[in-house]
């Protein structure tokens, strides 16, 4: 089944059909004999056909680090919502946190007009990135890094860390930090550095002992809350760069004896479903990653069909979300 036929039974001419299937003028009476026809057949345009005819795809690339994060995850239902909304269809690049995989995924992109635009989950941005974001072609949206000059939405790290730090500090003078990768400038620097700012500000000197870096996985914080116990034995706070991280210090704290929160306070980052239940429950900040996905994608959508040609960098609220972690 094609146009032609298309349009043969149902007595209108092929021009009329391919105006029907853009959304052009057509008079009632033939698009509901068309509308007929089409529904009789089960007819469905030819993808291919259109991309030829309109140089457009109808397909949005997302590169992301992990698919198995709680972040990502929520990320992506926000992008995938809007996207789906919008008549786009999602095709999912998972890198597996390798920086190489995510440059080749963007000259992939780039080649041969395969989407109409991409939206990048970013980690680390190397000189490479920079180079395949000015070959893309196709309008691009950064997530979750504030990328001077690219459309970006971005999280608040500094000012949220700063704040989840100020209630781990109630009653603790001797703190800990475990983070990621300072290359990763939201997660890694930014995080670190509202930690440090918040121990200052309360007047706390932190030593380097007491600074540990992990991977984003339960296993690593607790390798690194174990190791900090043998370094800083009296600490008496363990702050941490992701719920997954702090998951694990409370499980080395426990199996060390250090009592949550009446030794030791730990907080997070993410509010991921697991927080709510570990025990104790975690002290934790909320980013509102699902929300922040849909931004990304409404900017996206706007840039691709030219509605909105304004780069913009969009940084979220947050919310520091109390429980039983903390004193």
């Amino acid at each position: 089944m094609d146009i032609n036929q298309i349009a043969q039974m149902a007595g209108v001419s092929r021009a009329t059909v391919s105006r029907y299937l853009n959304d052009g003028y057509v008079s009632q009476e033939k698009r509901a004999a068309i509308r007929r026809v089409i529904e009789k057949t089960g007819y469905v345009p030819s993808r291919q056909a259109k991309t030829l005819r309109t140089g457009k795809t109808d397909v949005v690339g997302v590169v992301l680090p992990k698919i198995n994060s709680a972040s990502v995850s929520r990320m992506v239902a926000g992008i995938t919502l809007v996207l789906n909304d919008a008549g786009y269809q999602v095709l999912l690049a998972n890198t597996d946190n390798d920086v190489a995989r995510e440059v080749e995924f963007l000259r992939l992109f780039a080649e041969k007009s395969r989407v109409d635009g991409v939206i990048l989950i970013a980690t680390v941005l190397t000189p490479e990135h920079e180079a395949a974001f000015s070959a893309l072609g196709v309008p691009l949206v950064v997530l979750d890094q504030n990328v001077a000059g690219r459309t970006c939405v971005y999280q608040d790290d500094f000012d949220a860390v700063r704040d989840v730090t100020r209630l781990a500090l109630r009653g603790a003078r001797r703190p800990a930090y475990i983070g990621v990768l300072e290359e990763d400038v939201s997660a890694g620097r930014m995080r670190r550095e509202g930690f440090l700012a918040a121990c200052a500000e309360a007047g706390v000197e932190v030593p380097d002992e007491a600074l540990a870096v992990a991977e984003f996985t339960v296993d690593s914080g607790y390798e690194q809350a174990e190791a900090l116990l043998g370094r800083v034995g009296d600490l008496d706070a363990i702050v941490c760069a992701t719920d997954s991280i702090a998951y694990g210090a409370l499980t080395c704290l426990r199996e060390y004896g250090r009592r949550v929160p009446e030794d030791v306070a730990v907080t997070g980052v993410g509010d991921a479903e697991l927080s709510q239940i570990v025990t104790p429950t975690l002290t934790t900040v909320h980013h509102h990653y699902k929300t922040s996905g849909a931004e990304a994608a409404k900017m996206l959508v706007g840039m691709m069909t030219g509605d909105d040609s304004v780069g913009r960098e969009l940084k979220m609220g947050y919310d520091v979300v109390a429980r039983n972690s903390t004193r």
